[in-house]
C-alpha cells in the first residue's frame, strides 16, 4: 500500500505534530507500507510571522502535484492546515480523490492568542478545510465532542503513543538543584501558557526544557527559573526522569505527547482539567488536574512513580499506526493512475 502524507510541520520544528508523524512513518514503513512525505523541505519557504521556526511553503501547487503523481498513492492524508495542506486539498478535490485530514492543533485558539482573531472566524476557516475530507482524525474524545458542537463531521479517533524503550525510569541524573524539581517541556510560545507555570509559588526549583519565540521574554521575567534549552532523545529522557513533577500549563493542546513521555519516565503530571490532560490523564492515579495549578503540582508529589510508568506502557505507536490505517480513505490505485487519464 502506497500512502502520501502532506504536512506543513516537519523538522527542524520540535513539536507534537512532528513527533507524531515521525513515529507514524516509522511504524508504517516497518509494516511494509510505502510512505511519501510532502514537507516544506521540498519547497521555497518563508518564516511564519511571529514564529520564525515555522516555514511556510510558497506556491507549492505544481511541485506538490508532481510529487503526488509520482507516488501513485492508494491513500492521501493531509496532516496540517497550512499552505501545503490547502494545496493538497485543492488537488484532491479537483481530481475527485478521497483524502483524510487530522486535527492536531487548535489553530483558532492559537490565532486568537497571537492576533486577537475571533474564534468564530477561525473555526469557520478550519471547518471548511476539513469539510472535504472523507474522515477527520482527532486524538481524544474531548476534542471530538468540542468539534462536533462546532459543526465538524466525519470524525474518527486516532490516538497517540510513546516510545517506552527511550522514555523510561532508568536514567542518568542531570540536576544539581534544590528539590523538588518541577519540570516543563515544550515550546516556549504564548499559546502554551508557560508563564502560568513559572509564576507559581512552589518549593524547590522550576526547570524549563524547550525553545521558542517567547524564550527571551520568559527568561527575563523569571530569572529564578532554570532554562536549559531544547533537549532530544536520551538527553530529554534524562531530564524527565530526574525531575519530581511534570507541570503542563497549556489550555490549548489537543493531546500533549509530553504527558506520555513524562509518565513513561515515572513522572507524575500536574495540569489544568482541560482537553488533553482530561483525556490522557483523566481519573487515572498518575496526575492531578486542578484549576489551581500550584495545588495540583504539590499534590502530584505524592503519586508513586511506578504507577505513572505502568500507565504509560498502555500507549503504543504500533496501536496508533493501526488506527491510522483503519481510518484512511483508500482508493483503487490501478484505476486512478496514471493521472493523465483523469486530468481535465
Amino acid at each position: 500500500m502506497r500512502i502520501v502524507i502532506v504536512t506543513d510541520a516537519w523538522a527542524p520544528q520540535v513539536n507534537g505534530v512532528v513527533r507524531t508523524l515521525t513515529s507514524l512513518v516509522r511504524e508504517l514503513e516497518e509494516a511494509g507500507r510505502a510512505v511519501t512525505l510532502v514537507t516544506p523541505d521540498s519547497f521555497r519557504t518563508v518564516a511564519c510571522p511571529t514564529y520564525p521556526e515555522i516555514r511556510l511553503s510558497l506556491f507549492p501547487a505544481r511541485r506538490l502535484a508532481r510529487m503526488i503523481e509520482a507516488s501513485q498513492p492508494c491513500a492521501i492524508h493531509i496532516a496540517t492546515e497550512g499552505p501545503l495542506g490547502w494545496a493538497a486539498r485543492r488537488y484532491c478535490r479537483k481530481h475527485r480523490l478521497p483524502f483524510t485530514t487530522a486535527y492536531h492543533t487548535r489553530f483558532p485558539e492559537y490565532v486568537r492568542a497571537r492576533f486577537g482573531v475571533p474564534l468564530a472566524l477561525s473555526y469557520a476557516v478550519v471547518r471548511r478545510f476539513h469539510a472535504g475530507a472523507a474522515t477527520m482524525m482527532v486524538a481524544t474524545q474531548t476534542v471530538e465532542d468540542e468539534l462536533l458542537r462546532r459543526g465538524f463531521r466525519h470524525i474518527r479517533r486516532w490516538s497517540r503513543g510513546v516510545d517506552t524503550a527511550l522514555f523510561n525510569t532508568g536514567r542518568s541524573p542531570v540536576y544539581d538543584l534544590p528539590r523538588p524539581i518541577f519540570l516543563y517541556v515544550g515550546r516556549l510560545a504564548v499559546e502554551k501558557n508557560v508563564e502560568a507555570f513559572l509564576a507559581l509559588d512552589l518549593p524547590g526549583s522550576k526547570v524549563v526544557v524547550g525553545d521558542g519565540p517567547q524564550a527571551a521574554e520568559l527568561m527575563r521575567r523569571f530569572p529564578a527559573s532554570h532554562f536549559v534549552g531544547a533537549r532530544h532523545g536520551a538527553d530529554l529522557a534524562d531530564h524527565y526522569a530526574d525531575a519530581d513533577v511534570f507541570v503542563f500549563p497549556s489550555r490549548t493542546d489537543t493531546f500533549g505527547l509530553v504527558l506520555l513521555e513524562a509518565m513513561a519516565c515515572g513522572l507524575p503530571v500536574a495540569a489544568y482539567p482541560v482537553p488533553g490532560p482530561l483525556d490522557v490523564v483523566g481519573q487515572a492515579p498518575v496526575g492531578c488536574l486542578d484549576d489551581n495549578l500550584a495545588a495540583a503540582a504539590r499534590a502530584a508529589l505524592a503519586i508513586p512513580r511506578d504507577a505513572c510508568r505502568s500507565y504509560a506502557e498502555s500507549f503504543s505507536w504500533a496501536a496508533s499506526a493501526r488506527q491510522f490505517l483503519d481510518n484512511l480513505a483508500r482508493f483503487d490505485g490501478a484505476a486512478a493512475w496514471p493521472l493523465q487519464e483523469i486530468r481535465p
